[in-house]
């Protein structure tokens, strides 16, 4: 359970002000919300079960120390990427307007792409290093889905009037929170 709830936490945090949710947001406006939730939580659970394999293969074969520094800075380096910002391209929003198709495998292959190397994948698999793999993953992919359902909601309630900076700061802070305790358990 704890492997879950911490994934739960960090991944919902990582994913506040990410790009997948400004899909999300564009993707709503177009298709029915329970449609772009399903593509949503298909990919997220693939690209999530991969991520988790890819940290339990390293946390395996590395020193549980070593692990935590590399966790630890890899946490203060989403700060910093979270603080950054996450803006939809061009091309992935002319992708989230046009898709005509199947709505859900449009939604379904946009997110899965769009995850591949992400700052959320690359917390999962940090997070697979530490925790239990089937909590991890399950935590995790409830936090992103649970994320990105926000933001529909809040999306179309709100509009663009949503306070960025704010929702950014918070969750970089958070991630730096993260990855000074992780740091400070490794020499301790």
């Amino acid at each position: 359970m704890e492997a879950f709830w911490i994934s739960l936490g960090a991944i919902f945090l990582a994913e506040l002000g990410d790009k997948s949710q400004l899909m999300a947001m564009t993707f709503a406006t177009r298709y029915k919300a329970w449609v772009v939730l399903t593509g949503i939580t298909v990919a997220t659970t693939v690209v999530h079960l991969g991520s988790v394999a890819i940290g339990g293969l390293i946390g395996d074969a590395l020193p549980t120390t070593a692990i935590s520094i590399v966790a630890g800075l890899a946490f203060i380096g989403f700060a910093a990427w979270t603080l950054r910002g996450d803006e939809l391209t061009e091309e992935e929003s002319r992708k989230a307007q046009r898709a005509t198709r199947s709505a859900l495998i449009a939604v379904t292959v946009a997110f899965f792409l769009s995850e591949l190397g992400d700052k959320t994948m690359l917390a999962t698999i940090t997070l697979a290093t530490q925790y239990g793999w089937v909590g991890t993953w399950i935590g995790s992919t409830v936090g992103m889905v649970a994320a990105d359902a926000l933001a529909i909601v809040v999306g179309r309630m709100l509009g663009r009037n949503l306070p960025e900076k704010a929702v950014r700061y918070g969750a970089a802070a958070a991630f730096a929170i993260f990855g000074v305790v992780m740091l400070v358990d490794a020499f301790l």
